[in-house]
Parts: structure tokens; sequence; C-alpha cells
């Protein structure tokens, strides 16, 4: 199996765990979210981290602590590429940012801006998270409403800059192509859909054309292809339930279909989800990060952790084609950097003093001082 390969099967994996996290909260409820953009992001904090911080990200964006995370970046920088359309074929959109954008007071080190520079989609920007926290606010959702078509006018909400808030590395997405066999818009029809609370009433759509199509382990798949070498796969279970499915079944199903005639009807689709991802990323085993003990070390040189993952996505599916955005961004904070008036402590009478190991407790010395100036 190709090195890519496998990078495809640990992509699905991350694809799946995080959606079965997402649907937990409400399993009937619609869930859409971009693991392009998620992918995206965390794998460039993963690029300037260490030790453990770094394997618990590995470990959740690839399978295995040991696999390389550039190799996933070259993936996803491959899928930034569409291909060319043919002939009078509407061109399809695709427009990728990855930002760091980063406090005047902290040191990013060269290395990593220089990588991210190198990239097509990235680049290094200064906000001013310590002295104008609203326009830092204001700086990136602009930034991120412009790639996304303002699908995404708003990103990162009031408030979610903290005082201790000095970075955010954000990635942005926006996507519209057009379906190589478009549905008849005159055949678009109000039809029922056996929803898990009952039966509603949703436009429906309507092609017959050939499509890619496979029945196998209890699913019909059916692969429409979009321009640029984009496609949408359904895939419908033969019951009533939505069952969850593992990652390598899923990658088995995706792979399956095969051109024939077929008769569809879907349903028009306008999806779209908030959510701060923190309380995922913790649940699948990616923790330190967001503690005292990170090691970011290779982004800067100063301590930070991150403060929160905050990610939106819309979909929109119709009969001409489908329209996405998405955007994430992962706020970090300093550990010591503090530009705030410091609390003032005077030692000017009698104390205790411990000298100890940090990570044991085992103390090395132990004193009560009652005068310095005695030596003996």
């Amino acid at each position: 199996m190709s090195r890519q390969s496998v990078n495809v099967q640990a992509h699905l994996d991350f694809t799946v765990e995080v959606q079965d996290a997402l649907a937990q909260g409400d399993p009937a409820a619609n869930t859409v979210w971009s693991p392009y953009s998620v992918a995206s992001a965390l794998a460039l904090v993963t690029r300037g981290a260490a030790g453990t911080t770094k394997d618990e990200l590995v470990s959740l964006l690839l399978g295995d602590k040991s696999a390389e995370i550039e190799d996933l970046i070259r993936l996803l920088d491959k899928a930034e590429r569409l291909a060319e359309p043919h002939g009078d074929q509407e061109p399809p959109v695709l427009e990728v940012a990855n930002t760091l954008w980063a406090d005047k007071r902290i040191r990013i080190r060269q290395a990593f801006a220089s990588a991210l520079e190198n990239m097509p989609s990235g680049s290094v920007r200064s906000a001013p998270f310590r002295d104008d926290p609203e326009g830092a606010r204001n700086l990136i959702n602009t930034d991120v409403a412009k790639t996304t078509r303002n699908l995404i006018p708003e990103l990162l909400p009031e408030g979610v800059i903290k005082n201790d808030t000095i970075a955010a590395l954000v990635n942005a997405l926006y996507l519209k192509v057009a379906w190589r066999n478009k549905f008849e818009e005159a055949a678009t029809e109000s039809r029922p859909f056996n929803a898990p609370s009952g039966v509603v009433q949703v436009p429906t759509m309507w092609v017959s054309e050939n499509l890619g199509y496979a029945r196998a382990s209890g699913w019909q798949v059916v692969a429409m292809p979009a321009i640029g070498g984009v496609e949408a796969v359904v895939l419908l279970p033969d019951g009533g339930e939505l069952p969850t499915v593992d990652a390598t079944t899923l990658k088995t199903l995706v792979d399956k279909p095969k051109r024939q005639k077929v008769s569809l009807r879907m349903p028009k689709l306008r999806l779209k989800l908030g959510a701060e991802l923190t309380n995922v990323l913790n649940q699948l085993g990616v923790r330190t990060v967001f503690t005292d003990s990170a090691d970011l070390s290779g982004i800067s040189e100063d301590p930070l952790a991150v403060q929160a993952v905050i990610h939106e996505s819309v979909l929109k599916i119709d009969e001409q084609g489908l329209e996405g955005a998405a955007a994430t961004a992962v706020m970090m904070r300093t550990l010591s950097l503090d530009t705030s008036q410091p609390v003032e402590v005077t030692v000017d009478r009698p104390f205790l003093l411990l000298v100890r190991h940090k990570d044991t407790g085992v103390v090395y010395f132990s004193a009560r001082v009652n005068d310095p100036s005695k030596t003996g």
C-alpha cells in the first residue's frame, strides 16, 4: 500500500472519529463540518509542536504518533489544486487561506513562519490581540469572510479573545463547483423524507444520468461527479436508521461505485454548523496542547498553549452544483508573556522556603526564614 493511500485511510479515520463525536450530542440532528479545514489547522499547529503535545495531535490526524505530519500537509496541499475544466464547462472555484495571526509582542520562529509562507495559501500577519482585541477579531473575521465569499461572516464571536490570547492559526476554505450532470430544475418537487422525527416534505431534485453506483454491505452508494475532479458521494443505508460506519468500511464503499445509468432523487441541502471543538478533541485524546504543559516551541520561543478550536461550516447543494465554506481558528494563549500590571510582592517579613523537584514534588530543602541578616 502506498504512503498516500495510508494517509487517505488515516484521514478517513480522523473524519469518522470527529464526525461521530460531533453527532453524540444529538444523533438525530444534522452535522456538517470540514475535515479538510480542521485537519489543515491542526496539522500546522502540529508542525510547531513537540513531545507529548505533538504525539497526541499526530495520533489523531494520522493514527500513529510516529507518522510524519509533513506527509499530511502535502496531501492537503494536493487537494488545493483542482483539475482544469474542459471546453465551455463552468470553471471550479477553490480558495484556501492558512494564516497565522500574531500579536507584535510574541516572537514567531523564523523557520515556522518561512514554512507557512512557502505554502501556496500560507501567510503570517499581525493582529493587535493585546492592545485592541475587538480590532483583532474584526481583522480575522473580515479576512475569513473574504475567503469564504461571506458564507462565514463572523467566525470569531464576541468575547472569544481573552486577556491572554496572543495568536491564532486560521484555515479558511471556499469551494464552488458545478455538476457534470446537472439536475433538471423543472423536475424538482416537494417529496416526503423519512426523518427520525417523522415524515417531512422537502424540495427533492431529480437526475437520470450515468453516475457512479454500488450496492454493498447494506448501503447504496452514488457518486456524483463535479467539475474540477470533485465528487459528492451519497451513502444511503438499506434500513430506515442511519448507522455508524467505521473508516475502513467507508473507504471500501466510496471506492466501489462504477458508472451506470442512475435515476437519482435527492433533497436540496443547506447545512450549517458552528462548533467549539475543544471537548471533541479532548475526547479523542488531544489534551496536552490545551494545558500549561503544552509544547509549541516550534511556533514561538514564548511558551504557548491552545486556548480554543473554533470551527464553522456551510454547505449548499442544488440543481446546479455545490457551494461550501469552512473555517477553523486555533486560538493560542501565552503561558508567561504578560503585559498587565504586575502583582507586587515584597518579602519583608518571616517566610517559608521550599526547594523542590517540580515533577515529583520531592523537597530538596525546606526553610523557615525569620531573619535573613543571620547567616549562620
